[in-house]
C-alpha cells in the first residue's frame, strides 16, 4: 500500500453561514495525476485555496508524509513543495519571462540580511534549462510575459514550479481560454510530470481533458465528495450523474 503524500482529514469551512467544506477527506498519492471536478459553489476551489495557503480551514487537519501541517499563507504551502498555478496565473505581464521565473525567489549576487543584487544573468540561464525541460521554445528569457500566448504562459508557470523542485502542483482550469493545439500542449505538460516525481492536482469544467491525463478524478457537489475513482474504472457518464 503506497502511504499517501498528502491526506486532508474532516475539513470544514464556512463563509458567513454558507457550509462550503462539509467534512472533506482526501488522499492525493505520490506521482499521481488527480482531476478535480465540479460546479462552481462545488467546494473545490476552497479546498485548493486551503492547500495553497490562500485560505484556512475552520476544521479539519492536513498531513504530508503523515506529519501534520499548519498551511497559513502561500509562502507557508510553497515551503511544503506545493505550487498552485491559476487560471489567471499570478504573472507580471510587463516583467520578463526571467524576471517571472524567480519572482519572489529572486537569486542574489551578493546579499546582507537578505537584501542584495539580483543575479541577472543566473536568472537568465536558469529559465532557459527550465523552459526547454518542459519542451517548450521560446525566443529568449528577456522576453516580456505580455508577449506571450496563454499556452506559453501556462508554460512558463509549469516551468517555474519544476524549477523549485514542487511536490505537488495545483493546476486550477489551465486549459480554459486557449486553442485546441495549446490545450494540448497543457495537457502534454500535466501527463509529463509524473515522470519528474510530481504529484498534480489538475482542476477543469472539462471532463474529458481530465480523462485523457488524469490517473484518478474526484468529483465534488455540496461542499462534499461524490465520486473518487480510478479513470479506468469509472466514465464521463458516471461523473455526469453524481453531480
Amino acid at each position: 500500500m503506497i502511504a499517501p503524500i498528502i491526506s486532508i482529514r474532516n475539513m470544514h469551512k464556512w463563509y458567513s453561514g454558507v457550509h462550503a467544506l462539509r467534512g472533506v477527506s482526501l488522499d492525493i498519492n505520490p506521482n499521481e495525476a488527480l482531476g478535480l471536478i465540479g460546479d462552481n459553489g462545488a467546494g473545490k476551489s476552497t479546498l485548493i485555496n486551503i492547500l495553497s495557503g490562500a485560505q484556512t480551514a475552520d476544521e479539519g487537519e492536513i498531513e504530508i508524509d503523515g506529519a501534520l501541517v499548519n498551511i497559513r499563507n502561500p509562502r507557508d504551502a510553497m515551503d511544503l513543495g506545493i505550487e498552485t498555478i491559476y487560471q489567471y496565473n499570478s504573472m507580471v505581464p510587463t516583467m520578463s519571462i526571467a524576471r517571472n521565473m524567480f519572482i519572489g525567489r529572486e537569486p542574489l549576487k551578493v546579499s546582507l540580511f537578505g537584501i542584495g543584487i539580483m543575479d541577472q544573468q543566473k536568472m537568465r540561464d536558469d529559465s532557459v534549462k527550465a523552459i526547454a525541460d518542459v519542451n517548450l521554445h521560446l525566443r529568449s528569457p528577456d522576453a516580456l510575459v505580455g508577449e506571450l500566448s496563454g499556452g506559453q504562459r501556462q508554460g512558463v508557470a509549469i516551468a517555474r514550479a519544476m524549477h523549485f523542485r514542487s511536490r505537488l502542483m495545483i493546476l486550477d482550469e489551465p486549459t480554459n481560454h486557449l486553442s485546441v493545439k495549446e490545450t494540448a500542449k497543457v495537457i502534454g505538460f500535466v501527463q509529463s510530470l509524473k515522470n519528474q516525481n510530481v504529484t498534480s492536482i489538475f482542476i477543469s469544467h472539462n471532463m474529458h481533458h481530465v480523462f485523457e491525463c488524469c490517473d484518478r478524478v474526484v468529483a465534488m457537489a455540496r461542499g462534499k465528495i461524490v465520486l473518487d475513482k480510478r479513470i479506468e474504472d469509472t466514465s464521463i457518464e458516471e461523473v455526469h450523474e453524481v453531480l
